[in-house]
């Protein structure tokens, strides 16, 4: 994934609205003070997070909310790639390759129940390379007795960078969609979330039109943490919980210009 660097700064995150699925709540979101994630009675549980840089700035918030739910967390999203889907892009193929040499040592260690892949911006490929590079992930993730999620992206500007492969990003989230159906899997539609536009405000992305900011990724860490916990058996833990803590300061959001 591609970044516009700015100058790193760490500020005060204001009084914030999160806003979930179906309901509204307000948390302070505050990025210089303790960590107040609460962590509940271990569940035993673990979730893996895979993904490029959007599902980065997503981990900080996802990581507190799972935390506090007494999940066990770890992420392996990648700054730039993530991708599983090779395609015929030299820098998608690199970045596959790398996706699933990291895949491989993260199920044989970390082990575990869930794993979660947000669908990149670098799954490049015909909707056949993507069908088989997300059935493979499926079995992959069967064999190794977990569980595999499927998340689609999030709308973001499709500026000069990413034009000329428009077609496959859009493509991806219904080939993604059949591969979770025929390995046993579940896809995750999270327009219900970030609605289509990425223009809107309920998209909730940063000034780059890409990313998300702290408040974005607070609500997306809420509606996962839900769906998750309806599938691992788990009661999600209020925002309150977790919304006050230090991942707020997480370098990613002074990258990308976040207030």
């Amino acid at each position: 994934m591609h970044t516009n660097s700015l100058p790193a700064r760490r500020r005060s995150i204001k009084r914030a609205v999160l806003a979930l699925s179906a309901v509204s709540l307000s948390a302070t979101l505050a990025a210089c003070g303790d960590d107040a994630t609460t962590a509940a009675a271990a569940t035993g549980k673990k979730v893996l997070w895979l993904g490029d840089s959007i599902a980065g700035a997503e981990a900080p918030a996802l990581g507190a909310a799972l935390k506090a739910s007494g999940v066990a967390f770890k992420n392996a999203t990648s700054s730039g790639g993530g991708n599983v889907v090779a395609g015929e892009h030299p820098v998608t193929k690199m970045g596959a390759k790398d996706t699933w040499q990291q895949l491989g040592k993260n199920l044989a260690e970390f082990k575990p129940d869930v794993v979660a892949y947000q669908i990149t911006t670098y799954d490049w490929g015909t909707r056949q390379q993507q069908l088989a590079a997300y059935r493979k992930l499926a079995a992959t993730v069967r064999k190794s007795g977990g569980k595999l999620v499927i998340v689609s992206a999030p709308p973001f500007k499709l500026d000069d960078f990413y034009k000329p492969y428009a077609p496959a990003i859009r493509s991806a989230p219904e080939t993604a969609r059949q591969a979770a159906q025929d390995g046993e899997a579940r896809f995750l539609d999270a327009s219900e979330l970030w609605g289509t536009d990425a223009s809107a405000s309920k998209a909730q992305r940063s000034k780059d039109g890409i990313h998300s900011c702290q408040q974005g990724s607070a609500a997306f860490a809420t509606w996962l943490t839900g769906k998750l916990g309806q599938q691992l058996g788990f009661t999600p833990a209020a925002p309150e919980a977790w919304a006050t803590g230090s991942w707020g300061g997480d370098e990613r959001f002074s990258k990308l210009g976040c207030a």
